[in-house]
């Protein structure tokens, strides 16, 4: 049997690849879209007479205006700006105020002042920096299918037969099996991360990982003890939770209720060690012993 303060301990603290933290070639990409646009506005760099110089470039190069939201570090197209002398939104791929208004926009976030003022030498490299910074944001996205692309990893290495996001309606019909005592007779809409068909088996399987500790991981460990609990009324069908992070330390009292009720309750320890494979291959009863 298997010692569940043993297992917890192999919880990792993280699963962050290399290319989670940046990705360079997205930055890249955006940078080339505007570098004519931001050589053409390096010609501003230390400026004695900016919103002159600015001026007569827009009248000729009215193009260069889609590069200012990303020299303000902000995505959008449209920027909104008040004070006492009104409210404008503005449009930076079609300029809907005249050239006065957006030199009065430049002026007052400070971008004239950060170019005329030789604070930076090349807007092409302030750019890429820019870019870097806005890039973190996508870090929660990156980090939200970690998880899901190292079991599917898993999956491929044990080549067996899966499906992913498959919903629990599809799963009936596609096998004809009933799962009513996990769908609420019918109710529930629940879409599985991973399914894996064997010739004996049906295996259902859910993925997450906690860095952080929280009220959800009781909820999450609760709502799981529950369904393997009802996996048991359902013959042909197993259901596998592969969930790691340090967050389960602080919600281990939960997480060893569903331990002790689920032997297919794995780690990714448990799957560098082969548990799906193993449960694959051999586990035709529904069991795998560690």
């Amino acid at each position: 049997m298997r010692n569940f303060e043993e297992w917890l301990g192999t919880m990792r603290p993280s699963i962050n690849q290399y290319d989670y933290y940046v990705d360079f070639d997205k930055v890249y990409e955006n940078v080339e879209a505007m570098k004519v646009e931001l050589n053409i506005m390096n010609s501003l760099i230390g400026s004695k007479n900016i919103e002159n110089d600015i001026r007569q470039l827009i009248e000729r190069y009215p193009e260069i205006i889609k590069c200012i939201p990303t020299l303000l570090a902000v995505r959008q197209t449209e920027i909104y700006a008040q004070d006492d002398d009104g409210a404008f939104n503005y449009n930076f791929i079609e300029m809907n105020y005249d050239i006065e208004q957006y030199i009065v926009f430049m002026k007052k976030t400070g971008l004239l002042d950060l170019i005329s003022n030789h604070l930076i030498n090349n807007l092409v490299d302030y750019c890429l920096g820019i870019e870097v910074g806005l890039d973190s944001n996508g870090r929660k996205n990156r980090g939200g299918h970690q998880m899901e692309d190292l079991v599917e990893s898993y999956l491929e290495k044990a080549g067996v037969e899966y499906y992913k996001e498959m919903y629990l309606t599809e799963i009936e019909e596609k096998w004809g099996v009933d799962l009513s005592p996990i769908s609420a007779e019918g109710k529930s809409t629940k879409r599985w991360d991973f399914v894996v068909k064997t010739v004996e088996k049906i295996y259902v399987i859910e993925t997450n990982f906690y860095s952080a500790g929280g009220s959800k991981l009781n909820e999450t460990s609760r709502s799981y003890e529950l369904i393997a609990q009802k996996m048991k009324e359902v013959d042909g069908v197993e259901f596998i939770w592969v969930t790691d992070g340090g967050g389960w330390k602080s919600a281990r009292k939960n997480l060893s209720e569903t331990f002790g009720v689920l032997d297919t309750l794995f780690n990714i320890k448990d799957m560098e060690d082969g548990a799906l494979k193993s449960l694959f291959d051999y586990g035709k009863n529904g069991l795998f012993e560690m």
